[in-house]
């Protein structure tokens, strides 16, 4: 009998450090692997969603190698495409952390607005563009203005918030003009397709109205 207990205190001594040594060979897994070769050109596609964004520096973003080189449609679509993520990401900040409604209800629209014509443009390119390097180029018409310091920003709720929110999203949207206003009037425009035009046009509607209104909020507030 004391043999039989004593195979029995062996065996479960042997499946307890088999079972500690898988674990920790599934830990460490991840922290053994090899990143250098790993595809990271599909993380535009990725779920920002659920993302904090507020410790991300958005200040760096680079121009793509030979951007200015490529056809200005696939400039437009890839620049307007992150450019556009830059306004999403910090509108939904306002969702939490804004005070006014007015604040609150641009944010929505921004998001909603934005959030459709990235979709848009990502169809755009895989449909013309497929197989083409990326064309960053966040010099287009000329627009080198300040990008978003989400980090900053996400160091402040109500009043300080709300206006430098609308601060920074009145130079983005002068950004997105000058890009919209370099496709529409490029040597190459009448070369452009339809559905880039009305892209343009629209940006170029919607977002002088929101300026506007930014421009006389900002104005009462300071009052």
């Amino acid at each position: 009998m004391k043999f039989y207990s004593l195979m029995l205190i062996v065996l479960s001594l042997f499946i307890a450090s088999c079972s500690g040594t898988s674990e920790v060979a599934k830990n460490d897994g991840h922290a053994n692997m090899d990143h250098s070769n790993m595809n990271h050109s599909n993380m535009s596609n990725m779920d920002h969603s659920n993302m904090d964004h507020s410790g991300m520096d958005h200040s760096k973003m680079q121009n793509s190698p030979g951007a200015a080189d490529a056809p200005i449609e696939l400039q437009f679509i890839d620049t307007m495409t992150v450019h556009h993520q830059e306004a999403v990401d910090m509108a939904k900040m306002a969702e939490t952390r804004a005070e006014r409604a007015e604040v609150k209800k641009l944010a929505a629209n921004i998001i909603a607005d934005q959030d459709r014509e990235i979709t848009q443009m990502k169809r755009w390119r895989d449909e013309w563009f497929k197989d083409a390097k990326p064309a960053i180029n966040m010099d287009l018409g000329g627009a080198t203005g300040e990008h978003m310091d989400l980090k900053g920003l996400g160091e402040l709720t109500g009043d300080k918030f709300d206006k430098e929110f609308v601060r920074q999203m009145i130079v983005h949207h002068k950004h997105a003009l000058q890009m919209s206003k370099a496709v529409l009037e490029s040597k190459d425009a009448k070369s452009v397709r339809a559905e880039i035009r009305q892209l343009a046009e629209s940006i170029n509607k919607t977002q002088s109205v929101e300026i506007a209104d930014m421009e006389k909020w900002l104005e009462s507030w300071n009052k």
